[in-house]
């Protein structure tokens, strides 16, 4: 009998207990693994099946653990774990094994526990297991889902045989954890050594091209898909997609996306996104459209992608109607991202009312982000006492840097210098680092990090000597430096010091350097674009005649011969 839904397990449970079957029977493990383990099943129920067998053997107590570590609570995993190793005593217990201790890792992980990890590994040690392959490829996957990428790497290092899950686990963790350059490094390591990638290494290695802009070893993903045949996977499609849209290349993107067969949400979403990133707003919608009529639904990332289109168009009437439409033609239930787009787009159109009133009336309740939105825009706009009267009520929201950062800027772009160090000293109390501005740019395949005023490149001299020069000729063009942008109490050449060091300045610098004329030159940066560098690059697009792509926190900008893609709205 197969079973497909619990009315039909339960049946296959009554017909066991009849018949007098023993827990060892194929029909028993076959209703304890689908109500354990299927979509469709109860876990409480498998837990009531495992509580009453006599002796279990060690196969319903993993696949009991491995399901609750799937589930919403892993604790649960655990708990379970401890029952099994502490009741040794008894006779009826099995002794944990190495399938065991692989989905307890599991659920360290996703408890994101390092602790109770390292007492897990341990116990692996103790108990003889740590040379086996499968007990290693999962201690690498919790530690890095933990971000205790050292203790990730000790594990396979040590290991005698690494299999591509090895990898793969260890790439994936170094992508996760903002490491991008090492896992493409790793990646290429793994080539070397003859081990061939498999869809999910691909994936791995093609979202860390994604995040750091590595154009040249992305393709190299690519034709590895295309030699292995692995590139109608929907997963891996998707990945291609994604890594060519944010690698600036959106037409590679679209061949890609042209090529899927059978195309679902995920497919359609990082098209949608990719061309709204790039300022291609119309084809965006279009796609969104056409999505629709080929009767994929969207889901909350849809819609995601969808605002953002609006957002970086200033369509504010046309995203407050995909806003309303989510739940009542889809069935999605607005999340704080959905909400951010709106005010995001009242805040920059300057409809300040219009963005405070809309967060008053959330049914969820606003995050800072919100907040410094509307304050950001008024610093912007020039509304002083909306800014003040909303920086008072943000206090209950000032539990994270970026507020304390806006708070700062704020107070420092009305010359309250003395309320800026207070700020700041605030910060430095409470342990608050600002994130520093950072880029990142690919030259011969390999991926260069530059942060603001960095002085750790190799050819650091040469790069500064390089910018001076391009300051000088861009100062003949008619280039101001935008002064007002610097919030420190410095002069105005230190002022335009420190505009001239910012890490995408350092970038373009290095890729006029390196790259051959003519050549497209891609830089990847943490943070928003200031005016001034925004400035500075079509100046440069202009003067130097080269296309310059640059993505930073919000989308892309494309600056050709002295204009920009965004229309100087982003």
């Amino acid at each position: 009998m197969e079973v497909t839904t619990m009315s039909q397990a339960m049946q296959l449970h009554a017909q066991a207990l009849k018949s007098g079957a023993q827990p060892h029977h194929q029909n028993y493990s076959k209703l304890f693994t689908f109500s354990a383990l299927s979509p469709s099943g109860d876990l409480n129920y498998a837990r009531l099946i495992l509580d009453c067998l006599p002796t279990p053997n060690s196969y319903y107590w993993n696949t009991m653990i491995r399901a609750y570590c799937e589930s919403s609570d892993p604790y649960q995993s655990i708990f379970l774990f401890l029952a099994m190793h502490n009741d040794q005593s008894h006779g009826f217990v099995p002794k944990p094994d190495k399938f065991t201790y692989p989905f307890v890792l599991k659920a360290c992980g996703r408890l994101r526990d390092t602790q109770l990890g390292k007492q897990v590994h341990c116990l692996i040690c103790k108990m003889g297991f740590e040379s086996d392959k499968y007990v290693c490829n999962s201690l690498i996957h919790m530690y890095g889902k933990c971000s205790d990428l050292g203790c990730a790497r000790k594990v396979f290092d040590n290991m005698l045989e690494r299999d591509v899950v090895a990898w793969t686990s260890m790439i994936d963790g170094l992508v996760d954890n903002g490491r991008a350059v090492e896992a493409i490094r790793l990646f290429e390591e793994m080539v070397e050594c003859g081990v061939e990638p498999n869809d999910a290494t691909i994936v791995s290695v093609l979202r860390g091209c994604a995040e750091a802009g590595a154009f040249e070893v992305g393709r190299r993903a690519h034709r590895i898909v295309e030699e292995q045949g692995i590139g109608l996977m929907a997963n891996v499609s998707t990945a291609l997609i994604d890594m060519y849209c944010k690698c600036g290349c959106i037409d590679s993107a679209r061949e890609v996306f042209d090529k899927v067969l059978d195309k679902d949400v995920c497919a359609w979403t990082a098209m949608i996104h990719g061309l709204a990133s790039h300022g291609m707003i119309k084809e965006a919608i279009d796609s969104f459209e056409e999505m629709k009529k080929s009767g994929v639904m969207p889901d909350e990332q849809t819609m995601t992608a969808v605002l953002a289109a609006c957002r970086n168009a200033g369509w504010v009437t046309e995203a407050y109607r995909y806003f309303e439409e989510m739940r009542k033609k889809y069935g999605i239930k607005p999340n704080l991202q959905h909400h951010g787009c709106i005010v995001d787009l009242y805040a920059r159109s300057g409809q300040l009312d219009e963005a405070e009133d809309f967060i008053r009336k959330m049914l969820i309740r606003p995050d800072a982000v919100l907040w410094r939105t509307v304050v950001w825009a008024c610093k912007i706009h020039g509304d002083n006492d909306r800014a003040e009267r909303l920086i008072k009520e943000m206090n209950v929201y000032f539990d994270d840097c970026g507020s304390y950062v806006l708070l700062s800027n704020i107070y420092a772009s009305a010359g309250k210098w003395h309320d800026k160090a207070i700020c700041r000293e605030t910060m430095s109390r409470q342990g608050l680092v600002k994130t520093p501005g950072s880029s990142k740019i690919e030259v011969d395949g390999s991926v260069h990090d530059f942060t603001a005023g960095d002085s750790s490149h190799i050819e650091a001299h040469n790069i500064y000597k390089k910018l001076e020069e391009i300051y000088e000729r861009l100062r003949e063009e008619g280039y101001k430096p935008e002064i007002s942008e610097v919030l420190l109490e410095v002069d105005d050449d230190e002022k335009a010091t420190q505009l001239l060091h910012h890490s995408e300045k350092l970038a373009v610098a290095f890729g006029l350097m390196k790259m051959k004329p003519g050549s497209q030159i891609r830089i990847v940066k943490n943070l928003r674009s200031c005016e001034d560098c925004h400035s500075f690059m079509k100046l440069i697009s202009r003067v130097y005649e080269r296309e310059i792509i640059v993505r930073d926190r919000i989308r892309f900008h494309h600056f050709r011969n002295g204009v920009c893609s965004c229309g100087d709205y982003w």
